[in-house]
């Protein structure tokens, strides 16, 4: 079966200050680049997806370098590039949904930034479309966040809710990078 790895908003503005603090996830990028081979030695497809923020102020505002991948993202001659503003892939274009399933493709593997955010979100979608979804937590990183209480939830903490609605809910199964190549899963 053919397994499409979706890489979500690996983009240098997530370097910015702007963000705050970041996750305690440092290894993300080399995972993501790591996955990026094992899907570019297999020839199965690798879907970019970029957010082009229509906020002037963010980073990832289309006039503005941070919208730029990152190198190893922006080296991968993906199958397609998907740009949206929103959290969710399956609201970019060109159509996501369409393209996987115009694909034959019922498998995805959902990676990058933010995990709380366009990650899960994507994940979510793409599991209540019947898709079959597993997230690698490792190739994932996000940042901390204040809540309407004002106090900050660490990114340890987002990203291990996120894991939990992920799996416990049934939308994806969540793994990690060395799981997922050591299974030849693509």
């Amino acid at each position: 079966m053919t397994t499409a790895l979706i890489v979500i908003d690996m983009q240098q503005g997530f370097d910015d200050a702007f963000w705050g603090p970041t996750t305690n996830r440092p290894g993300c990028e080399d995972n993501v680049a790591r996955l990026i081979e094992a899907w570019r030695a297999t020839g199965d497809p690798i879907v970019v997806v970029r957010h082009d923020s229509t906020s002037e102020r963010s980073p990832l505002n289309p006039a503005n370098p941070g919208n730029s991948l990152m190198d190893a993202v922006a080296a991968a001659d993906p199958a397609i590039l998907v740009t949206k503003s929103v959290n969710s892939a399956f609201y970019g274009e060109p159509d996501l949904e369409g393209w996987l399933r115009g694909s034959g493709i019922s498998r995805i593997v959902v990676c990058g930034i933010q995990t709380n955010m366009c990650v899960e979100t994507t994940a979510r979608m793409a599991g209540n479309l019947g898709f079959e979804v597993e997230v690698p937590i490792d190739a994932t990183r996000t940042f901390d966040l204040v809540g309407p209480d004002g106090v900050a939830t660490p990114a340890a903490t987002l990203m291990a809710v996120t894991a939990t609605n992920l799996h416990g809910g049934g939308f994806a199964t969540v793994t990690t990078t060395d799981e997922l190549i050591a299974r030849g899963a693509r």
